[in-house]
């Protein structure tokens, strides 16, 4: 079991920045594939951004050139900056570890989630 702790939300007016952090626990945190999701209200849980234990990235398209993923393991800590900020970013955000125990299946791990309101 991990436990994932989000740092970093807030209030923001449209084109403003703003960055998130999760510390994960434990001692395996290079193992684990690690995310940002948002989910607004009346709306499904959907991936922002990923980073491979290898450093490799993956973005929404809605997100691309905007936000930036980045992960520090000596930390135990995934980042995600994002600027640019749209009111369509409002959602609460949550991070996300992944453990594959074989090519396709992995155990998911969720943080409790931190708010983020963009103004127009």
């Amino acid at each position: 079991q991990v436990q994932l702790v989000e740092t970093g939300g807030g209030l923001v007016q449209a084109g403003g920045s703003l960055g998130l952090s999760c510390v994960a626990s434990g001692d395996i945190f290079s193992r684990y594939v690690m995310g940002w999701y948002r989910q607004a209200p009346g709306k499904q849980r959907d991936l922002v951004a990923s980073i491979a234990s290898d450093g490799s990235t993956n973005y929404a398209d809605s997100v691309k050139g905007r936000f930036t993923i980045s992960r520090d393991n000596a930390k135990n800590t995934v980042y995600l900056q994002m600027n640019s900020l749209k009111p369509e970013d409002t959602a609460a955000y949550y991070c996300n570890a992944r453990l594959y125990y074989n090519r396709r299946d992995a155990y998911y791990y969720w943080g409790q989630g931190t708010q983020v309101t963009v103004s127009s």
